[in-house]
């Protein structure tokens, strides 16, 4: 379930929180005109959606359905990982151990592992683009920094 907290602006944003597992969701922020949002709420009350992050999810799933056609397009010019996708150490060992760099893509969440140090994940990777979320130690994101597209 998610958290929905408003201020009062013209352009009232909603912050929606992930659920109980932090690697499940990413927090956004979506801002919405007061009329748009009442008619979030009239769904809401009439018992279509459950809350207005439900409503919200299923707004971007539609849209993403929508389009789908060009997601698949560009896959398809641009070789991606789609979900989840974790780098280990032991991954990363092997690449330096080969004289290879990773060229990562991720369309989804991208993890390098807690136990990989900085210095290795620099060694490793040449580059990284991450359409989603990037879970990494600050040390390892700072290491990259230079090398996210």
């Amino acid at each position: 379930m998610m958290d929905v907290m408003q201020e009062s602006r013209p352009e009232a944003p909603i912050v929606m929180r992930g659920g109980a597992r932090s690697g499940d969701h990413e927090k956004i922020t979506v801002n919405l005109g007061f009329v748009d949002l009442g008619h979030v709420d009239l769904l809401v009350s009439e018992g279509v959606y459950a809350n207005r992050s439900d409503f919200i999810r299923t707004a971007v799933r539609n849209q993403i359905e929508r389009h789908a056609d060009i997601t698949r397009q560009s896959v398809a010019r641009n070789p991606i990982e789609v979900g989840l996708r974790r780098y280990g150490r032991a991954e990363l060992e092997t690449a330096r151990a080969m004289g290879t760099r990773l060229d990562i893509r991720v369309l989804g969440l991208a993890v390098i592992a807690d136990d990989v140090p900085a210095d290795l994940a620099s060694a490793a990777i040449a580059s990284i683009e991450v359409l989603g979320s990037l879970q990494a130690s600050p040390a390892v994101k700072r290491a990259l920094a230079d090398r996210l597209l």
